[in-house]
């Protein structure tokens, strides 16, 4: 009952920062009447911030009603901790210095809600699921799944942009410097980093589990 009670507080508490960060970023748009729904959601961040917080969330609250986590739900934290990866990483090798939408020269996000999203809940997400060591013990095919999101997001972005020539991210744009060859690059790299991490978290995860010992919850 400690395992469940530490780690589903945890759990609760990380998915509503991060559901409470995009509602806090959403209502400071509103009020500087800069808020583009369609825009703002189209985000990867966002789009894994919203799915991360709610995983994580129902995930806490299942501990906390003293249940065991189903597999789903566990093959659903390994997909929001591996795109949480790739949020805090690309955003600060890739996106940190990017240049700002002339609509929106002057306004300056929100701090905290910033930092929650591209950089503690990331690190919080990964750690909570690798010692999680009494959840279900995942099987190695598994790690393959943690790229239907992410291609998912591609396919809806890709048909989005060339319908409306808005594009979320500078290296998906095949009018961009790189071109088409330089934003297929771009798309192969991600895949491939999201199925590489998707193993190497999950190996993390078992290697933990096998050191710290495994025991149903």
């Amino acid at each position: 009952m400690l395992y469940k009670g530490v780690f589903g507080t945890l759990r609760t508490l990380i998915g509503l920062a991060l559901v409470g960060s995009v509602i806090w970023q959403v209502a400071d748009r509103v009020r500087v009447d800069l808020f583009r729904p369609t825009e703002y959601f189209a985000y990867f961040s966002i789009t894994s911030a919203i799915f991360s917080g709610l995983v994580v969330l129902g995930s806490g609250l299942v501990l906390l009603q003293g249940k065991s986590e189903s597999e789903r739900l566990n093959l659903f934290r390994l997909v929001a901790a591996v795109s949480m990866i790739i949020v805090g990483v690309v955003y600060h090798a890739l996106l940190g210095d990017s240049a700002v939408d002339p609509r929106d020269i002057g306004y300056d996000w929100p701090r905290i809600p910033n930092l929650v999203i591209h950089t503690y809940a990331p690190i919080l997400v990964v750690a909570d699921y690798l010692l999680s060591i009494k959840g279900p013990r995942p099987k190695w095919r598994k790690a393959l799944w943690v790229v239907v999101y992410p291609l998912a997001w591609l396919g809806f972005s890709l048909v989005r942009g060339l319908a409306d020539g808005w594009w979320p991210y500078w290296f998906i744009n095949p009018g961009s410097e790189g071109g088409v060859i330089g934003m297929l690059t771009y798309i192969l790299v991600i895949a491939g980093a999201f199925i590489a991490l998707g193993f190497i978290v999950l190996g993390l995860r078992l290697a933990v589990t096998k050191v710290l010992g495994n025991s149903s919850e």
